[in-house]
């Protein structure tokens, strides 16, 4: 399932309020900042710092080596929406 375009346009991380990295394929949002992983549950972020997953070293590594090889998409965050964004 993906997520909506307009909605990955809005969406920043609750805790820093700063851009997340979308990997629809393991349907989660991830701060690479923080190194918190959130959830997307039938097609609905779950966006609340108390049930995001710390992520260790060598999974930080594999998603950033990902993200980085196929341009996996970034939100705009908080930093988008305030500049004009939607």
């Amino acid at each position: 399932m993906t997520l909506d375009p307009l909605l990955l346009d809005v969406l920043a991380c609750p805790e820093d309020k700063g851009p997340l990295l979308w990997f629809a394929d393991e349907q989660r949002l991830y701060n690479p900042r923080l190194r918190r992983s959130y959830e997307v549950r039938d097609g609905i972020p779950v966006m609340l710092v108390d049930e995001a997953t710390t992520v260790d070293d060598a999974e930080h590594e594999r998603l950033m080596a990902r993200a980085e090889a196929e341009g996996t998409p970034m939100t705009m965050g908080a930093a988008g929406t305030a500049a004009g964004g939607r």
